[in-house]
C-alpha cells in the first residue's frame, strides 16, 4: 500500500469507529453501476463540511485492492445490493487530496509551493508509487501519469479507480494564477478525457465545492456527470444528513430534533430531499447543545468579500434573504470560478455552492437555508459596515422574538419602528 496509490481502508475505518456515524455506502450501488461505462466520470461538488472526505476515503476503502475490506462493509446498506462482491476491493485506486499537493512546504525555503509546482508534485509522487508497485513498466525518467498509467495497462491490463478530493483547491486558492490552471485542467484531461485513458480507467470520482470549471460555453471536462448544490439528483440523498437521518440522531440522543431543524435544515435537493449540515449536526450531538457551528473559514471571508461587491441589486437581494425572502435568479452564467463575476446571479450562484444559500430549483429561487447561516449572513454584513441594514436586521429580529414570546406591546413598537 502506499500513500497515493491503493492507500488502503484505514481512513473509513476511522470514520466507521466514530461515536456518530450515518450510513451513506448505497452511494456504491450508483458507482457500481457506472463503472467501465461512458459514464464513469463523476463531479460531486458540495460545500465544506458536508462529508466529501469521508465519502472519497468510502471509495478508496472499498474499490481498493492490497487490503480486505469485507469486514468493514459487511453490516453497512451496500453489502445487500448484488453489485457489493463484483466490485469490492478489486481495482488499483490512485486517491489524492490537492489539498496535500497544493499546500506542500519547499524543503529548502520552508515556503509553500506554487501551484504549478503542486502540479508537478501530483505527476511525480503518484509516479513515484506505480514506480514502486509496477517496476520495469514504468521508465525511469517518466514524467507524464497519463503516458505511465497507459504502459501499465498495455503491459499488465491493469485498470484504475481515480478518486481526486478537493479537486478545485488550485481554482479557489490561487485563483489568479491562469498558468498553473491549465496545466492542471490538462493533466485532468488527459486522466479523463482521452482516448487512450479509456483503456485503463475504471471510475473517476471527483469532489470539491466548485463544478467543473467553465471555459467559454463548453468545459474542458464536459464528460462528466455533475451532482452539485443545484442539481444533485439521483444523488441527493447522499449529500449531507436526510431528514429522517437527523430525526432518528435526535431521538437516539434525546434532544429537540424541531429546534435542530430550524437551525441546520434548509437545503432541498432532488424529489424534495430536505439535506442538513452533517458536520453541525454532529457537533450539536456530541456536544448536546445546538447552537451555532458554522466556523469562520476561508468560505466565511469569501462571504464579505461577495455580499460587498457592487452589482446592481446585490444589497437588496441579500437584505430581502436575511429578512426570510426569496431571490429569483439565472444560474447558468456562471463559470464555475471564483473570479469571473458579472452579475448579481453570478455572486448568488457561487454562494450556492458555498453552502450559504439554498436553491429551489422549480421557482429557481435562492434563499438563507436556516437560522445558522442566516446568523453568519448577519456577521457578515456587519463586517462590511452596512449601518442601515443592520438597523433593519435588528428591527426585524426584536419583532421575531416579540412574536415568539407573544409580547403584544413588543410587537407594536418593533412594528412602529
Amino acid at each position: 500500500m502506499g500513500i497515493y496509490l491503493n492507500p488502503g481502508n484505514e481512513n473509513f475505518k476511522s470514520a466507521l469507529r466514530s461515536e456518530i456515524y450515518v450510513d451513506k455506502s448505497l452511494l456504491l450501488k450508483y458507482t457500481n453501476s457506472v463503472v467501465d461505462t461512458e459514464q464513469r466520470c463523476l463531479c460531486v461538488s458540495r460545500p465544506r463540511r458536508f462529508g466529501k472526505s469521508i465519502t472519497a476515503d468510502m471509495l478508496a476503502a472499498y474499490y481498493g485492492k492490497d487490503c480486505d475490506s469485507s469486514g468493514m462493509f459487511a453490516e453497512l446498506k451496500i453489502s445487500t445490493d448484488k453489485s457489493y462482491k463484483e466490485h469490492l476491493n478489486q481495482y488499483h485506486v490512485i486517491h489524492v487530496d490537492m489539498n496535500t499537493f497544493c499546500h506542500k512546504r519547499d524543503a529548502a525555503t520552508r515556503l509553500e509551493i506554487t501551484a504549478s509546482q503542486a502540479v508537478d508534485l501530483f505527476h511525480m509522487e503518484v509516479i513515484k508509487e506505480l514506480r514502486k508497485q509496477f517496476g520495469e513498466c514504468v521508465k525511469e525518467d517518466a514524467a507524464d501519469l497519463l503516458t505511465v498509467l497507459a504502459d501499465v495497462n498495455d503491459v499488465l491490463g491493469e485498470k484504475f479507480v481515480i478518486i481526486i478530493d478537493e479537486w478545485d483547491t488550485i481554482f479557489r486558492e490561487n485563483k489568479l494564477d491562469t498558468k498553473a490552471q491549465d496545466a492542471y485542467i490538462d493533466l485532468l484531461r488527459g486522466l479523463f478525457k482521452n482516448a487512450t485513458s479509456k483503456k485503463f480507467l475504471k471510475l473517476a470520482y471527483i469532489t470539491g465545492i466548485l463544478p467543473v470549471k467553465k471555459y467559454g460555453t463548453e468545459s474542458a471536462l464536459n464528460n462528466f456527470d455533475e451532482f452539485t448544490m443545484i442539481q444533485a439528483d439521483p444523488l441527493e440523498k447522499y449529500v449531507g444528513f436526510t431528514e429522517n437521518e437527523v430525526r432518528e440522531l435526535y431521538q437516539k440522543y434525546e434532544m429537540s430534533f424541531e429546534e435542530a431543524k430550524g437551525w441546520y435544515d434548509g437545503y432541498v435537493l432532488g424529489d424534495h430531499v430536505h439535506i442538513y449540515n452533517p458536520k453541525s449536526v454532529v457537533d450539536s450531538l456530541r456536544r448536546k447543545h445546538i447552537s451555532n457551528y458554522w466556523t469562520s473559514t476561508e468560505t466565511y471571508e469569501s462571504l464579505k468579500t461577495y455580499i460587498g461587491m457592487n452589482y446592481e441589486g446585490l444589497k437588496d437581494a441579500v437584505v430581502s434573504m436575511i429578512s426570510g425572502g426569496r431571490i429569483r435568479i439565472d444560474t447558468g452564467t456562471f463559470e464555475n470560478d471564483m473570479v469571473h463575476f458579472a452579475s448579481r446571479d453570478d455572486v448568488l450562484t457561487v454562494l450556492i455552492h458555498l453552502g450559504y444559500l439554498a436553491y429551489e430549483a422549480e421557482q429557481g429561487e435562492v434563499y438563507i437555508p436556516n437560522e445558522e447561516v442566516r446568523s453568519a449572513f448577519v456577521r457578515a454584513v456587519k463586517k462590511n459596515k452596512w449601518d442601515k441594514v443592520i438597523q433593519v436586521i435588528e428591527a426585524s429580529d426584536m419583532l421575531l422574538k416579540a412574536t415568539w414570546s407573544q409580547d403584544e406591546q413588543a410587537v407594536a413598537r418593533a412594528v412602529d419602528s
